[in-house]
């Protein structure tokens, strides 16, 4: 639509419509079941590793620090997405309001950018532990690993701010309908009738920011973490070495993935694919991660034997 066009219509934008994952009604009660147990299910392996980690004396070290922060924060990522998906399950109109669609932009993405962080946070630890396994608990101080935590969150939350400000300043007209069941930055961009090109371009540099700076970092990170592993003479050592990384990779793998594919590519995915790459960096990924580092990781199991023989 042509500026001058949009300007004529445009409407003083007070809520959107969420298309959501527009499915057939048959399957709409299935998919809400599904989706509220993956949300309990989320809720609840988070805040036991959460738990579990704050409780257990045996659990102090950095590394399950990250993982403690890495836990609340999947907590409020996923909250910020599975509830109002599940809201526009339950009805034929998915409304929002044009602040609330606002505020829960602003969160995901902050809460997004502060898990990138976070997760390259990980790496580095991961890398001064394997690397450098003598002058771990010195480099790895208290006061570093505050510090590293607290630049993730506020960086996190400090990046997105600027590009909400300019959605804010955007023309809408005609139905306003968002195709997406959540308020992402590419679908309300779809929406708008006024030029879009300049935000676009600061998406993608925000975007290059927050994922691929972070991923290449973590990549670097491995390739240093690989080399030092090799090196280890003992096919048990390697082993045991390579162990505390695989979680993480896991992790990873399945958060950045989609997240590049949608936001540090030139090219925008079909509308469709776009909902299940966001289906899978705000849902899976959140559900994955308690799953992934309690199957994994032998510290939080055996915590979670003695908290149970204690109480038996």
């Amino acid at each position: 639509m042509a500026t001058t066009e949009c300007q004529e219509n445009a409407t003083i934008v007070t809520e959107f419509i969420l298309l959501g994952l527009q499915i057939i009604p048959e399957l709409k009660n299935f998919l809400f079941l599904l989706f509220l147990t993956i949300y309990l299910v989320t809720l609840a392996g988070n805040i036991l590793i959460l738990v579990t980690v704050s409780a257990s004396d045996h659990l102090k070290s950095p590394m399950f620090f990250f993982l403690g922060n890495f836990s609340f924060l999947e907590i409020w990522y996923s909250t910020c997405s599975i509830p109002s998906m599940l809201s526009g399950l339950l009805t034929d109109v998915s409304l929002i309001s044009f602040g609330g669609c606002i505020l829960q932009l602003y969160f995901f993405s902050s809460f997004g950018s502060s898990e990138c962080f976070l997760l390259t946070v990980m790496a580095y630890d991961r890398y001064t532990a394997i690397c450098f396994p003598l002058h771990y608990s010195t480099l790895m101080d208290k006061r570093l690993c505050l510090n590293l935590v607290a630049c993730a969150w506020v960086f996190g939350f400090i990046l997105p701010l600027v590009t909400v400000i300019m959605l804010c300043r955007l023309q809408f007209s005609g139905d306003k309908e968002i195709d997406n069941f959540i308020c992402e930055f590419r679908p309300i961009l779809n929406a708008a009738c006024s030029k879009t090109s300049f935000i676009e371009v600061h998406v993608f540099i925000m975007s290059f920011v927050v994922l691929s700076i972070p991923f290449l970092l973590i990549v670097l990170s491995y390739a240093y973490i690989m080399s030092a592993i090799l090196k280890i003479p003992s096919a048990t050592g390697r082993h045991k070495a390579f162990s505390t990384c695989s979680s993480h990779l896991a992790v990873v793998s399945t958060y950045f993935g989609p997240l590049i594919a949608i936001y540090a590519t030139p090219t925008e995915s079909s509308r469709n694919l776009s909902k299940v790459l966001s289906l899978l960096y705000s849902v899976a990924t959140p559900l994955l991660n308690p799953i992934i580092y309690t199957l994994r990781n032998k510290e939080i199991r055996a915590a979670w034997r003695k908290a149970l023989l204690k109480m038996s």
